[in-house]
């Protein structure tokens, strides 16, 4: 028991440095020093790629869960290796090395609480991988405290739903002052797939993943529904969570994995809706979600055992904008993502709203240094565009 205290009260020190150090520690990574907030107006001119160059897998949910990810495995293991390391050096200068022998030693404990086939399926990765099941288990759990991400949902002229994002994560998970970038940022990019999940020959969703990881941070359903996933960071959020489940107390529900049960299951917005906001969750999250009807389309703003909804239509808006912060408070000065999103797409407008969109999260501060990719995502055809950044210097750090 000593030794699970020891190892929640490290992960419980690096969520308060995170605060701490947003809100003290903003200039160097900026390059050489920059007032805040960085907003100098919208992008412009940025053209949508023609291609989006991600490599593409199917995942069959009628295979056996321990070899439904072999393909993906078999591709991506050297860079998943190297994501572990990167993680296991910057813990180690933070917490000394007993924190990962702790992750070996009992996080293999939490795998065995997972519902089936999720359980089988990170022990068919762990094997495919060469990998410690611990650090699996790792690679799956610790995308549920550290992403920073804007979702936006847009209704366009003719009235058709459109939902975008840009996925941002690895926040002080390492630091690089010679390229000024995130390491775990840049460790995590040429993790990034397209993934068709199919069912024999009948396709249900598709997704964008980091190989290694089994739940869905961004995902969309044909004629369906759209979801994306932003962090919603509480004191007493998802490390009380985690360790409340390594007690025992299992009623709750694990973001990534619902999501997933959400996409394989939910056959229409409301029914979607409703699964997201009514289960205890181990850690508080907001989901965005996208229908395929005019004016359909909400924010779901998640406590481990409440909820709020803000729809489309209850704002008198065609736009909703969803970062890091709840939609009924100001975003604080030194994160306002929110503003030049919502200034942006004011200026770009309704009409081509694709391009607009592109060039919404192409602007700074929204794309920056954290962000990874950016996907564009389309409920009438059930298809994801999505593709890699990168954001020259000078560039805020998240």
């Amino acid at each position: 028991m000593p030794h699970i205290i020891y190892f929640f009260v490290s992960l419980w020190c690096t969520v308060i440095a995170k605060e701490l150090i947003l809100k003290s520690a903003m200039i160097e990574p900026y390059g050489n020093g920059s007032e805040y907030p960085p907003f100098k107006g919208c992008r412009k001119r940025t053209h949508v790629p023609e291609t989006s160059p991600l490599p593409e897998y199917k995942v069959d949910l009628m295979k056996d869960p321990m070899h439904r990810w072999d393909e993906v495995i078999k591709d991506k293991k050297f860079a998943m290796l190297q994501l572990l390391q990167g993680i296991r050096n910057n813990t180690d200068q933070l917490f000394g090395t007993s924190v990962f022998h702790l992750v070996d030693q009992y996080l293999p404990l939490l795998t065995d609480t997972l519902p089936e086939p999720y359980k089988q399926e990170l022990q068919g990765v762990s094997h495919s991988a060469n990998m410690s099941l611990g650090d699996i288990t790792l690679f799956n759990v610790f995308y549920e405290f550290f992403s920073l991400c804007t979702s936006i949902l847009a209704q366009d002229e003719n009235r058709n739903i459109h939902h975008a994002r840009n996925l941002d994560f690895g926040l002080f998970l390492g630091w690089d002052p010679a390229t000024k970038n995130w390491l775990t940022t840049e460790h995590l990019k040429p993790l990034v797939i397209k993934v068709v999940f199919v069912k024999g020959k009948t396709k249900i969703f598709e997704a964008i993943n980091f190989a290694g990881y089994i739940g869905i941070l961004t995902g969309v359903k044909k004629g369906a529904f759209s979801l994306s996933v932003d962090e919603r960071f509480r004191l007493n959020g998802g490390y009380i969570g985690l360790a409340e489940w390594i007690l025992g107390h299992h009623s709750q529900q694990w973001m990534g994995l619902l999501t997933r049960q959400v996409m394989e299951q939910a056959d229409s917005y409301l029914q979607a809706q409703k699964m997201l906001a009514k289960p205890p969750l181990v850690a508080p999250v907001y989901f965005i979600l996208g229908s395929s009807q005019p004016g359909e389309g909400c924010i779901i703003t998640r406590d481990r055992n409440k909820f709020d909804i803000l729809t489309l239509s209850q704002t008198g808006s065609w736009f909703l904008v969803q970062t890091n912060y709840d939609h009924w408070e100001q975003p604080p000065f030194y994160d306002n993502r929110r503003m030049p999103a919502q200034t942006c797409l004011k200026y770009y407008g309704q009409k081509q709203l694709v391009s607009g969109l592109y060039n919404v999260l192409s602007t700074r501060p929204v794309l920056n240094k954290l962000t990874i990719y950016t996907a564009l995502l389309d409920i009438k055809t059930g298809s994801i565009k999505s593709w890699l950044r990168f954001c020259n210097n000078p560039c805020w750090p998240w």
